[in-house]
């Protein structure tokens, strides 16, 4: 596990985790303004600038590759983070307005439960507290981490203020557990516009109109077909037989590299922490001891049991497998019991700066050198790789050097004198992929620059090198009903299966709500009626897609037939086998989770509901600002 993605994600979990307070992305209205005009200033709060400096740090360290991302993407993000710095800014003056802070007593603790094992005796060791930071943070100081810690809490304590008058009443958590809990099971039969292609009859009159009508669709682009040699590593290493003394001399040379660490295989359960309350964090702690005394039990399957529980998502569907691991690759404390636990062995909890973790050892491996044998083929194709490539460099800068000194090179010369082939393309558009010769934009660009009868220099490809000679071009034009009879036969007859299945759909609710038994109709039409298990709203139906696509079905008495429901490409044609109502002795056992999800969701608007008013009244007293051209030059400039 790379210690300074760790690092990130525990950053941006303190950073933005509470800070954002889990409220939906909005574009920030206003930002047409342009009330500031200092280039390095994208906004104003309260006096107090955001710079795009600050704007691009944020970016660095929240957005992974952000040099490969699309200008419209990098400007989307950007705007996202300056959102929350303005958020945040407007809080921080709010609190102070309200009398709201964070004590030294407060953060102190706050700090220690994010970085444990850093007090000593009573006393704070500096030097394990800078490391610890350090490690997942590179270049924050302490001060900056605290900072950071303090912001998040401040903006906890606004967030329970604001929430704290929020309640859900009686009838609403009954209303939510019968709307939650009511169950369809449907009979039904999923109509694809696909497979009733072939019942279309198509005559000539029918592609001639269809053409005409649509013949601005059918245009053909300038084609052309390339000849060509292939200077192919591939195919020269297949030719190569590597010296056994080259093998022996290889394996020295590389000996060290060949020197394998003690390292163990191991799975995990992560229980996360960063950005939690307190309250949260004991809840979470005694959650992971729960866990760990299933998967101490005798036959306990601990892949399961982290497919259950555990939070990291890269390993969640592995069944918590992290594979092979060395020393310094993971924290501290998981290493400590990796490397000290026994084959098959189940870690007690392990408290880290993320949280609690529980690991199983699944295997181990001491530290030896592999032998000759062991590595011979990674060998073989390393000094083949090797060969191949400089017999290939060798060809073709024997080939440029003849293309260059010959007034009028041929083609086939050229292949003969160096034992290739000569190949053809077949005919190719500017849009179509090249993968006789490999994938290569400047490959692409040539066979579409070249004259013919031109021969080109060897170009580079990811098959190796080419070299290439335009046969003949054929102009782009207006298709006839010839050239495309294929793609108008086709767009002919997935248009009028569409319709077909839309007029099979119909035919089979209407026969159905007639009082034609469902499943004799399904038959009649040649369908195949399929029976759902019980469904819930937030539920789906398997190759008919999730019960939101089909809610009307929830108003449908049991035994009745609904509307068609198109599916976007699909018909589903139904008919509701069974209404299951909420059991009321299961009120009880989730009137808890249901009252809190209801809070959690009542709290979110309240939040959204203060930011608004909040940003509003910042607006108003002109106390919110944005530089219109910073903000249009952000998203280039990071």
């Amino acid at each position: 596990m790379d210690k300074k993605k760790l690092g990130v994600r525990i950053f941006l979990g303190v950073i933005i985790g509470v800070i954002c307070i889990g409220m939906l992305v909005y574009l920030v209205p206003g930002m047409n303004s342009t009330d500031i005009s200092n280039s390095e200033v994208v906004a104003e709060v309260g006096g107090l600038p955001i710079s795009t400096a600050e704007v691009d740090t944020q970016f660095a360290l929240q957005v992974p590759n952000s040099a490969q991302l699309p200008p419209q993407l990098k400007t989307y993000y950007a705007r996202q983070i300056i959102e929350s710095l303005v958020f945040q800014r407007m809080l921080e003056i709010e609190a102070k307005r309200l009398g709201i802070s964070v004590s030294e007593s407060e953060l102190a603790n706050r700090i220690q439960m994010i970085v444990p094992g850093v007090v000593l005796n009573g006393k704070l060791d500096m030097t394990a507290y800078a490391n610890q930071i350090s490690a997942f943070a590179p270049g924050l100081t302490v001060e900056q981490f605290e900072e950071e810690i303090r912001q998040s809490m401040l903006g906890q304590k606004i967030q329970e203020l604001v929430t704290s008058t929020v309640s859900v009443s009686p009838e609403e958590i009954q209303a939510e557990f019968l709307h939650k809990n009511e169950k369809i099971k449907l009979d039904y039969a999923v109509i694809h516009p696909d497979s009733l292609e072939s019942q279309v009859q198509v005559s000539d009159a029918d592609l001639n109109a269809n053409f005409e009508k649509n013949k601005a669709k059918y245009q053909i682009p300038e084609q052309r077909v390339a000849r060509y040699i292939l200077i192919d590593p591939g195919e020269l290493q297949a030719k190569t037989t590597v010296p056994d003394a080259d093998i022996q001399a290889y394996y020295k040379q590389n000996l060290d590299s060949y020197k394998v660490e003690d390292r163990v295989q191991i799975s995990q359960i992560q229980f996360k922490t960063t950005g939690k309350t307190d309250a949260e964090i004991t809840e979470i702690r005694k959650k992971a001891d729960d866990v760990l005394k299933e998967a101490k039990k005798p036959g306990a399957k601990f892949d399961e049991l982290a497919k259950k529980y555990s939070e990291d998502t890269a390993t969640k569907d592995k069944g918590g497998d992290l594979g092979w691991i060395i020393r310094h690759q993971m924290m501290p404390e998981i290493e400590r019991a990796a490397f000290s636990l026994p084959k098959g062995s189940v870690s007690d909890v392990i408290q880290t700066q993320l949280g609690p973790y529980i690991i199983k050892v699944t295997d181990r491996e001491m530290a030896h050198t592999k032998t000759l044998g062991e590595v011979l083929p990674s060998i073989l194709e390393s000094l083949g790789t090797r060969m191949a490539q400089d017999l290939a460099n060798r060809d073709v800068t024997e080939i440029s050097k003849q293309l260059r000194t010959n007034a009028h090179p041929s083609l086939e010369d050229v292949a003969k004198q160096f034992g290739l082939t000569v190949g053809e393309t077949k005919p190719i558009s500017v849009t179509d992929p090249t993968p006789d010769l490999g994938a290569s934009p400047e490959l692409h660009a040539a066979i579409f620059s070249l004259r013919v009868g031109e021969v080109s220099q060897p170009i580079s490809s990811d098959r190796g090198h080419a070299v290439i000679s335009i046969k003949n071009v054929t102009p782009g034009h207006q298709g006839t009903l010839d050239e495309v009879r294929a793609k108008v036969t086709a767009d002919f007859r997935h248009e009028k299966a569409v319709d077909l299945a839309r007029q099979h759909a119909t035919d089979l609710a209407k026969r159905a709500q007639g009082g034609e038994d469902f499943a004799k109709a399904v038959k009649a039409l040649s369908f195949e009626m399929k029976t759902s298990d019980l469904v819930s709203r937030d539920g789906s139906i398997p190759n008919a897609g999730t019960a939101r696509q089909f809610i009307a079905a929830f108003s449908v008495s049991a035994g009745k037939t609904g509307d068609p429901i198109y599916l976007g490409n699909d018909w589903l044609v139904y008919r509701v086998a069974e209404h299951q109502t909420a059991n009321p002795a299961d009120f009880e056992k989730q009137k808890k989770e249901i009252e809190d999800a209801l809070l959690k969701a009542k709290g979110q608007l309240a939040m959204d509901s203060f930011r608004i008013a909040l940003e509003d009244r910042f607006r108003a007293e002109g106390k919110l600002t944005y530089n219109k051209d910073a903000l249009t030059k952000i998203g280039g400039s990071i």
